[in-house]
């Protein structure tokens, strides 16, 4: 279980984006059940306030729209309701809500983590996970990003 690097979603292939959609749910299904999403890659998302989860999620879902990947309405209100029980287990200190024009995940989402998203899609590639142009497509979005 992974969140993608966010500067990621809008070119990770249909497989992973719609995979990252079914790991957000069950993120806020186990932070409901069990007050932690409960996996060393993804607990950070408890270091900051639910916006930011809820910003990140809103990028998927639209993601998704975009590429006319349907979101089942059932699932997507069982998330919503996960969130609003879940939500205060999250870090809600004022001083880390997020401001407009400031970024998610402001200290996780960074150069260092957009590598190691890197190097795992890169690894799902090599592995025959994703198609060529699938791989340039990351790639070109990396450099982009890395180079801004």
């Amino acid at each position: 279980m992974r969140i993608w690097h966010k500067d990621l979603i809008k070119v990770l292939p249909q497989k992973q984006l719609v995979a990252q959609w079914r790991e957000l749910c069950c993120m806020a299904k186990n932070v409901r059940k069990d007050g932690t999403p409960n996996h060393l890659l993804v607990n950070k998302i408890l270091n900051y306030p639910l916006n930011h989860f809820v910003v990140y999620s809103n990028m998927v879902l639209k993601e998704m729209s975009d590429r006319k990947i349907n979101v089942n309405k059932n699932t997507y209100l069982k998330f919503v309701e996960n969130l609003k029980a879940g939500g205060k287990c999250f870090n809600n200190d004022i001083d880390k809500v997020l401001p407009i024009g400031n970024e998610i995940f402001g200290d996780w989402h960074n150069e260092r983590y957009l590598i190691q998203c890197l190097h795992n899609l890169e690894e799902k590639y090599d592995c025959g996970g994703m198609s060529e142009d699938e791989w340039n497509k990351i790639k070109d979005q990396f450099y982009e990003v890395l180079y801004r």
